[in-house]
């Protein structure tokens, strides 16, 4: 059920891997729910649309539809694709640009610059927001973009539900994913409440993506316990585990829905 779309909106000569920080779901600006994921980079670094199709927005205003100099998202560039997923729409939202190379209308393949990456609009510093949205073209459209965009060749993704002991969602929980092969560790929450949409199929409430192929320790605090379990993450696949408050884990796939995904 992977759907690993698009390709980069950063080059592979930069730093072209998301934020640990502002990741989907976390929980920034005065508790405003982050729609998509933060690359930073250098002001001027090019962007490049990650997959073909037509640009829809070029400027300032794209959060609110309309010319607007104090939008949060600054000079921003929309591109509808001319491929969906499961009959539906997908668009990419590229956001915070210093400049912007395409205009409403135009046709852009995979690949191709569309403008520099800047600082513009509600920013602490130089970045990409990038967001990915499904079947309408607003801010409560979005889906993960860590699970859309291709990871590098030999890694993964790792995708997760974290529950409570009573099979509630739960908000905001630190996770520590840690390489058994190097030690290295990764940071991540669950999703906050409200402005994200899981995938139809993974439901899932965390996402960690870009990582090296290998076993890892997933390590929390649940109820003034750390509690760990242990994960393969496989290269070019998403891994997927469901945590069960003081139950501890289980790894098995979700079930494929009735009917088609949405």
């Amino acid at each position: 059920m992977d759907h690993f779309y698009f390709s980069r909106p950063i080059a592979a000569d930069e730093v072209n891997w998301p934020s640990q920080d502002y990741r989907y779901g976390g929980e920034f600006f005065e508790d405003v729910v982050h729609t998509g994921v933060d690359f930073p980079a250098p002001e001027g670094t090019p962007v490049l649309a990650t997959g073909s199709g037509k640009v829809v927005w070029a400027g300032y205003g794209v959060y609110r539809g309309g010319y607007d100099l104090s939008d949060p998202y600054g000079l921003a560039v929309t591109i509808r694709h001319d491929f969906g997923y499961q009959g539906q729409t997908l668009y990419t939202v590229y956001g915070h640009m210093q400049e912007i190379y395409v205009m409403p209308g135009q046709y852009v393949s995979s690949g191709e610059q569309i403008g520099f990456l800047g600082e513009t609009g509600r920013v602490t510093g130089p970045h990409l927001h990038f967001e990915v949205r499904l079947g309408e073209n607003n801010f409560q459209s979005t889906r993960n973009p860590e699970l859309w965009i291709a990871p590098p060749m030999g890694w993964g993704v790792l995708a997760g539900q974290i529950m409570d002991s009573s099979g509630n969602l739960v908000e905001g929980q630190p996770v520590i994913l840690t390489s058994q092969t190097t030690g290295q560790n990764w940071f991540s929450r669950s999703y906050g409440p409200d402005s994200v949409n899981p995938d139809a199929y993974y439901q899932e409430n965390l996402v960690v993506g870009d990582l090296p192929a290998g076993i890892y320790d997933i390590r929390m605090y649940y109820a003034g316990y750390l509690i760990v379990g242990e994960i393969e993450v496989k290269p070019g696949l998403v891994r997927y585990f469901n945590f069960y408050g003081l139950a501890g884990f289980d790894y098995s796939m979700p079930d494929l829905p009735q009917g088609n995904l949405e």
